[in-house]
């Protein structure tokens, strides 16, 4: 028997005799209380984005890694971009784009989009899921997985919706739209919800950024090794290797220099309602440290994952703290669990919760998890004793920082002091750190660029938007818990307790809850020259293709118009990319919100469509004035319509529609109205 799997049975055998003499009620604690077990990761930045912690008001320099959940905000300026994670979906920013969590639960995304543009990839969606996109005119909800993107104009005029696979309602003003796979839908207006349905055309190269950062996850190699769930795992392949242990199974190795320990670079930041949460600095650093266990294994330390068929629970931190804020020269300390080893939450929790985090993160006994729950949970006893932890005593596992750096979110790395063996042994083992967080934990690292960064318009990000679920009230600022947490050291303020502390008269989220949605047909294929509410007249608009396009069959629509078609006969191969020869159709998206320059690791491998033959003609009056172009985008765009790029070189220029053939006239008069 190796030293973890003695320790594992030591460690069941205490506890064992532990709960066998208690006698209180399992189940005491209020599972209303739970946090949800998901949150999203900010899983890659570039450019300037900046983010606004829950119930603040100051914007601040976004950090890689930090999680995000209700009420959090995060803007990506001009030419800049932004990636959320969640595991079963991926949101991703364009440039001058403002999104924050109206709500992020076990079963909601509820995200609030108030200008710009999101291309957002669904993988899994459960009966009971919701996944919401909400913006000042409609409310987007995705009905299955697939491939979706949401402009929004900077107006708030009008919003985009385009589905590349999948299925989607736009509900708004008591009316429900369906966009099916292949199809855009553009909706103007407010009061009155106008709609218009075409045919998808070419990705531009936002879409095209979002595609290769979709094929980084499905192609990745870690996926065979854990849950799908586990948010992060694609960035372990280029940072690491996976090695099969007969002790542990797969364990993951990072390329790390020597004497690297795991929880040693990054910070410590306040993250309601979990408390002090590890963010990392690594780009590969979310995975390891908010799922599965450290071990050190042949003199290196490895990651290894929960059960890969058991959905993982997301954690702050799997660490046990020592010393905590009751005298240890000052300072904090902790290590990393090891694999089988029982993680305790420093905020309230349910005994189903805390069987739930730990049996998704490691193998364990789910009867040493209940006794565990009762003497630390129902018993608060805030002190672990008669536990032989495996890295506790591994040289360098232990880290160590003052308090003050510890409740202000500085670096660890700078700010760690030396400890000795004999002080380790000495120092008491704690279910958390009973330290008071400061502001400072809430802002995150970047605290100081509070004020001294790029923010959204007021006026955008105050702006109302439709949304179908009520959202849940607005998280309470900092100051008025602040009371509360010092008189508990280290832990979350409950749930029930918030509720008196939010100020009175706080502004709820600027939502609009729409009625009940009734079945709408939209317009399908909508003639250039008819105007469109909120569209540029059509002395404005482009001209439709004259040149380079073959004429059509007398028994089909004249080019440039589309038929209007039942949903019946929606694209049959939604996975599929659109035809390259389809009718200029995608010419309806608002926020000429172009893609800076490409990062060399993210270049797609299929090439991005010229840019004077992107389907942009089209968009919102608003957003084409008000969204500054890029600075690498080169001279201006041509309004060419995407149809001419994909016109056959020999093709004959097509009669002007003014001077149609006798047959096609005659033809033409007998179709039924609305064809």
């Amino acid at each position: 028997m190796n030293k973890a799997q003695k320790a594992g049975c030591i460690w069941a055998v205490v506890l064992a005799l532990v709960g066998s003499v208690l006698s209180a009620p399992l189940g005491a604690q209020d599972d209303q209380d739970d946090p949800p077990t998901r949150v999203a990761r900010l899983g890659y930045i570039q450019g300037a984005v900046s983010f606004q912690p829950a119930g603040e008001n100051d914007w601040v320099e976004a950090v890689p890694n930090r999680p995000m959940t209700t009420g959090d905000k995060l803007w990506a300026d001009r030419e800049s971009r932004a990636e959320l994670q969640l595991g079963s979906a991926v949101i991703r920013l364009s440039e001058n784009t403002g999104v924050s969590f109206l709500n992020l639960d076990d079963h909601t995304v509820q995200l609030q989009l108030s200008s710009g543009t999101v291309n957002v990839r669904v993988r899994r969606l459960r009966g009971e899921d919701d996944f919401e996109v909400d913006t000042p005119n409609l409310a987007f909800t995705a009905l299955e997985p697939g491939s979706y993107r949401v402009d929004a104009s900077e107006d708030g005029a009008n919003t985009v919706i385009t589905v590349r696979n999948g299925d989607a309602d736009a509900t708004g003003n008591g009316q429900t739209y369906s966009v099916h796979a292949g199809q855009v839908g553009t909706f103007s207006g407010a009061e009155s919800l106008y709609a218009d349905v075409e045919q998808v055309g070419p990705p531009d190269g936002f879409d095209s950024w979002a595609d290769g950062r979709d094929r980084r996850h499905d192609e990745s190699r870690s996926a065979v090794y854990l849950s799908p769930d586990v948010v992060g795992y694609d960035d372990l392949d280029d940072n690491g290797d996976w090695r099969d242990d007969p002790n542990y199974g797969h364990v993951w190795f990072p390329h790390a220099a020597y004497g690297w320990a795991p929880y040693h670079e990054g910070h410590w930041a306040w993250v309601d309602p979990w408390g002090y949460t590890w963010v990392d600095d690594s780009p590969w650093g979310y995975a390891p440290f908010h799922y599965g266990r450290w071990a050190f294994v042949g003199g290196r330390w490895g990651w290894i994952a929960g059960p890969p068929t058991v959905e993982p629970v997301y954690a702050p931190a799997l660490v046990v703290f020592i010393g905590g804020g009751g005298g240890w020269g000052g300072n904090v300390g902790w290590f990393p669990l090891g694999p089988r080893e029982v993680y305790v939450p420093s905020y309230p929790v349910s005994q189903a919760y805390m069987t739930q985090v730990n049996v998704s993160n490691t193998v364990v006994n789910t009867t040493v998890v209940t006794n565990v729950y009762n003497t630390t949970v129902i018993n608060k006893t805030t002190t672990i004793t008669n536990v032989t932890y495996a890295n506790r005593n591994v040289e360098g596992a232990v880290t160590a920082v003052p308090q003050a750096a510890f409740a202000g979110a500085q670096p660890v790395a700078k700010a760690a002091v030396k400890v000795t063996p004999q002080q380790i042994a000495a120092a008491p083992m704690v279910t958390h750190a009973a330290v008071v967080p400061t502001r400072q934990a809430v802002l995150g690292a970047h605290a100081a660029t509070a004020g001294h960064v790029s923010a959204p318009p007021a006026a955008v990000m105050s702006r109302p938007v439709v949304a179908k679920k009520t959202p849940p009230p607005p998280p309470v600022p900092f100051a008025a818990r602040q009371k509360a947490l010092a008189a508990h050291p280290g832990q979350p303020v409950p749930k029930q307790q918030l509720a008196s502390l939010r100020p009175a008269g706080a502004a709820r989220p600027a939502v609009k809850v729409a009625p009940p949605g009734k079945p709408a047909t939209p317009a399908t294929g909508h003639p250039m020259n008819a105007a469109r509410p909120g569209q540029p007249t059509p002395a404005n608009r482009p001209a439709q293709p004259a040149a380079n396009t073959k004429p059509a069959p007398t028994s089909q629509p004249k080019p440039g118009a589309q038929p209007n078609r039942p949903e019946a006969n929606r694209p049959p191969q939604p996975n599929k990319r659109p035809e390259t020869n389809r009718p200029p159709a995608e010419a309806n998206r608002p926020a000429a919100n172009q893609p800076p320059a490409k990062h060399p690791a993210e270049t797609p491998s299929r090439p991005t469509p010229p840019a004077n033959n992107r389907p942009e003609a089209n968009r919102p009056p608003a957003a084409q004035a008000n969204h500054p172009q890029p600075k690498n985008e080169g001279a201006p765009r041509q309004t060419a319509p995407p149809a001419q790029q994909h016109a056959a070189p020999a093709a004959k220029p097509a009669p002007p529609p003014k001077q149609q053939k006798p047959e096609e006239k005659k033809q033409e008069e007998k179709r039924p109205p609305g064809e």
